[in-house]
């Protein structure tokens, strides 16, 4: 099997090339985007474990994942990978972990929301990305509202990671071909595959690994994050389908049952 590209790695470049695009909307992280890419773009730490710290969203993940796996560094790329990508290491954590972490963050902010929150661990929800995309963050209780149906399904679409395969490249941007999420109205389901224009650089500067077409890749928003292996896709699909299982089955049971 290849080595996954992502394997050299430091940790904390890593973790850039996936939180990047969020931080460039504006949504977590430092102040500065710009600051924050060129500091990842670099092959070393660049000052990038203090802005790491300011992702309040995926941090506490980072820390619950290596705390609970024996990795002394919650950059350590092991536990980078596992939180956007998925690995086994997730599934180690354990049930009583998470809900802890769970009752420290939200128990105050989400009030008498806090069990549907809740519910998404008991049910099988683990630290990775997508638990937080579909089980915690807002949207997709908003899927039953017709009125903002479309833009949260647009939010959860682009906020998770995709995974897709290049077609071919051209300067800074990138033609993958990959499945978007669908909502029939009680269900999230992925459509059939399509081709998407991504962006894999600012000016020849960019993030991910090299690419080539043929080449996997894992996206954010409109961004290419890294090129990853076939395991590494398998494992992204697993842990995504995990969580929209647990959303689709809280939505069988009426508008009421939405996890977010």
């Amino acid at each position: 099997m290849p080595t996954a590209p992502s394997a050299a790695v430091p940790g904390p470049v890593l973790f850039a090339r996936y939180a990047f695009p969020p931080n460039h909307h504006g949504y977590c992280g430092p102040a500065d985007h710009l600051a924050f890419f060129e500091s990842g773009t670099g092959g070393d730490d660049r000052g990038l474990r203090a802005m790491a710290r300011e992702f309040a969203g995926a941090w506490p993940y980072l820390e619950l994942i290596a705390g609970a796996t024996g990795l002394s560094d919650p950059l350590d790329p092991r536990a980078v990978e596992a939180y956007w990508i998925g690995s086994p290491r997730l599934d180690r954590v354990g049930v009583t972990k998470i809900g802890s972490s769970m009752e420290d963050r939200f128990r105050f902010r989400s009030g008498p929301r806090f069990g549907n929150l809740t519910a998404g661990v008991l049910a099988g929800g683990v630290p990775h990305h997508s638990f937080a995309v579909f089980c915690i963050y807002p949207w997709t209780g908003l899927l039953g509202d017709d009125r903002r149906a479309g833009q949260a399904l647009t939010v959860l679409d682009m906020c998770r990671i995709r995974w897709g395969r290049v077609v071919h490249l051209h300067g800074d941007r990138v033609a993958v071909e990959s499945r978007h999420l669908t909502w029939d109205g009680r269900r999230l389901g992925f459509g059939e595959p399509e081709l998407e224009t991504v962006e894999r650089a600012i000016g020849g500067l960019g993030l991910s690994s090299p690419l080539r077409a043929g080449d996997w890749v894992a996206m954010h928003w409109e961004w290419v994050c890294d090129r990853v292996t076939e395991r590494q896709v398998r494992a992204l699909r697993h842990y995504t389908r995990r969580h929209l299982d647990i959303v689709n089955a809280a939505a069988e049971a009426g508008p009421a049952g939405m996890l977010a």
